[in-house]
């Protein structure tokens, strides 16, 4: 153990057993840009995670469709053997990737009851679209039977479900308007409400069948196909790779079909972008919060210099060079930082468990996508936050620090 920790350890923060009442305030003030820092990083990841996995799971991660777009259905369409065909012999790593994989069909229609009306999506999908997402978000009834038996079956939101006042049990028309309109009864067996609008104002989900039979198509003939892959942060690199396993599965079948390949991050730019734009508010938050802490903490050092003036004046009498006094008030101030970090740590992690576990704080959903502001606590987020505030505070205190230089022992002998 080197002179200066030595000295530091045995020193009281404060001129007595009790803080001075700038120490209090400063040990107050550092605490609080902790408190606020977590909080920011602990919202910011639950939002980020929060809307990251709503887009994920309510569009597909792949989707391919016809590059030959049209006005007519007949022309903008895929065939799933085609498709799955490709995939499995040419698609390598991105077939270990895959963890579902679905033809989908989306028609405009308009909801009918007796008393008002709603244009909507039906988007129709086959027995390999995956519905977990859409079960865990029920509020009412099932999920639609994928089968010839429950080819009228749907799924409607909470929002549609209350403008139009339809429940789980209820059967609506559903008008599909082509050359002619075609009408469908349509049998509501859920209703689910996710908190995105996007998604909630216009999605009814149901069975691909009841679109091709709208359009007369056959069973292996849809809008595009939806694939949902593992690594699915990295979409833009397998949309690649999916790409180029359809082009040398129709090179080699002789198929004249042009596949396009779009992924999650492209379909869904303004959301991710909104989502980049939070990391920036952190880093101004975390900017600021270091700025306010630091000059409390400077506060905080010339107050125990000025509290133990005497002591410096007779370390220097001792022969104690200014570099060893400046590290001994460095120490000191360090202690009062490690408490400030301790009790900051703990005010908020607290704090944020009990928003993750209660949901105390509401938010408005329509403006925000979810009814609480969520928290994702990330310890290793943590950890690199409380490592650079001592870094940061200890680079902050070495300037300063140079005031004691400044000191010389006759006057310190007099101060009272």
């Amino acid at each position: 153990m080197n002179f200066e920790f030595f000295i530091a350890r045995r020193l009281k923060i404060g001129s007595n057993s009790n803080n001075s009442p700038s120490l209090n305030i400063a040990t107050a003030g550092v605490v609080l840009a902790i408190v606020v820092m977590i909080l920011s990083i602990v919202i910011v990841l639950g939002f980020k995670k929060e809307i990251t996995e709503k887009v994920y799971a309510l569009d597909s991660h792949l989707k391919v469709t016809n590059a030959v777009l049209g006005l007519d259905d007949n022309i903008s369409t895929v065939n799933f053997n085609e498709v799955n065909k490709s995939l499995a012999a040419h698609g390598g790593a991105l077939s270990r990737q895959i963890t579902s994989i679905s033809l989908i069909a989306e028609k405009p229609a308009i909801l009918k009851t007796n008393d008002d009306f709603k244009g909507i999506v039906y988007r129709g999908v086959d027995k390999g679209y995956d519905w977990s997402y859409i079960k865990a978000h029920l509020v009412e009834g099932r999920i639609p039977n994928n089968n010839d038996n429950g080819l009228t079956e749907v799924v409607i939101s909470k929002y549609i479900a209350i403008q139009l006042g339809l429940k789980a049990g209820d059967k609506v028309l559903t008008y599909f308007i082509d050359n002619k309109i075609k009408v469908r009864n349509s049998h509501i067996v859920g209703v689910f409400n996710t908190d995105f609008d996007t998604f909630d104002k216009q999605i009814m989900l149901g069975n691909i069948g009841l679109i091709q039979q709208v359009n007369g198509w056959n069973g292996d003939t849809g809008n595009y196909v939806g694939i949902n892959i593992t690594d699915k942060e990295h979409s833009r690199k397998w949309s690649y790779d999916a790409f180029k396993a359809l082009t040398q599965g129709s090179y080699e079948s002789g198929s004249t079909t042009l596949f396009s390949v779009s992924n999650t991050q492209d379909s869904n730019r303004s959301f991710f972008a909104w989502l980049g734009m939070l990391d920036m508010n952190v880093v101004i938050i975390l900017v600021l919060m270091v700025v306010v802490s630091g000059f409390t903490l400077i506060s905080a050092l010339l107050m125990l210099v000025l509290e133990r003036i005497r002591l410096i004046g007779i370390l220097k009498a001792m022969g104690a060079s200014n570099a060893s006094i400046r590290r001994i008030f460095i120490y000191l101030t360090q202690k009062l930082i490690v408490k400030s970090m301790i009790i900051g740590n703990a005010v908020g992690i607290g704090l944020a468990l009990l928003q993750q576990h209660f949901h105390i704080i509401k938010l408005n959903a329509e403006s925000y996508y979810m009814p609480y502001v969520p928290i994702d606590i990330n310890v290793a987020h943590l950890v690199i936050l409380n490592v650079a505030i001592i870094v940061i505070s200890y680079i902050t205190l070495i300037g300063p620090s140079h005031f004691i230089s400044t000191i010389s022992p006759t006057s310190t002998m007099k101060f009272e």
